[in-house]
């Protein structure tokens, strides 16, 4: 054998010891991988066996971020509503001091408690004038009674009694109660003035007969 086939021949074994040796590339798609794939590509995530998409999107999970988000816009609305109101004045409404109560002709002889629920009154005639107590008692502000049977006003709270004219004789009460501003209106009613009372302090004058605090029957 000559030595050129000698040559040939070891070189032609080593050319086939290459092809042993390095793996044939894959032919087809040129994008696809060979071995694993690298951290963090979809493909991974997949060949982990982790689901690259979110929750399937089923009516329920649609009612759930529905509700999230309306939960999310009302936490904000409210907030923003606070932050103006902030800034708004705040007004105080209250009821009105002076108002009608009839005509003098409208109460008899005694206690009238038509007014006591709405204006907190009682409207009181005697022989010779008309006037109207404030319902509150001189010691803590309570709303006293009137007994009728007993002629006289009792306190629920603290037992302060008050004879038909809301002068005190009984009980903690310091002092007769209030009396309001009366006066006739040009249309022949009664006008009451809660924001304007008569007193008598004690130890001190005497207001209920000042001009204002009756009206002459």
């Amino acid at each position: 054998m000559s030595k050129d086939t000698v040559v040939r021949s070891e070189e032609k074994e080593r050319r086939l010891e290459l092809q042993t040796a390095i793996p044939s590339q894959p032919r087809g798609n040129p994008s696809s991988y060979v071995g694993a794939p690298a951290v963090g590509t979809s493909r991974a995530v997949s060949g982990a066996g982790i689901s690259s998409v979110g929750p399937p999107n089923t009516l329920l999970n649609k009612r759930r971020r529905r509700f999230a988000w309306s939960c999310i816009a009302a936490f904000l609305a409210a907030w923003l509503i606070a932050f103006f109101r902030f800034f708004l004045p705040r007004v105080l409404f209250e009821p009105a001091t002076e108002f009608k109560i009839g005509y003098p002709a409208d109460y008899a002889l005694g206690i009238d408690e038509k007014w006591l629920q709405r204006y907190r009154i009682w409207v009181d005639r005697t022989p010779d004038r008309l006037f109207v107590i404030f319902a509150r008692c001189t010691h803590l502000g309570c709303t006293p009674d009137w007994k009728p049977a007993e002629n006289k006003f009792k306190c629920p709270c603290h037992g302060s009694g008050y004879d038909s004219e809301g002068i005190n004789f009984e009980g903690p009460a310091p002092r007769p109660m209030d009396r309001a501003h009366i006066e006739m209106a040009p249309d022949g009613q009664i006008v009451v003035d809660v924001g304007r009372l008569y007193s008598w302090p004690k130890g001190q004058r005497d207001q209920f007969n000042d001009l204002g605090s009756y009206l002459s029957a």
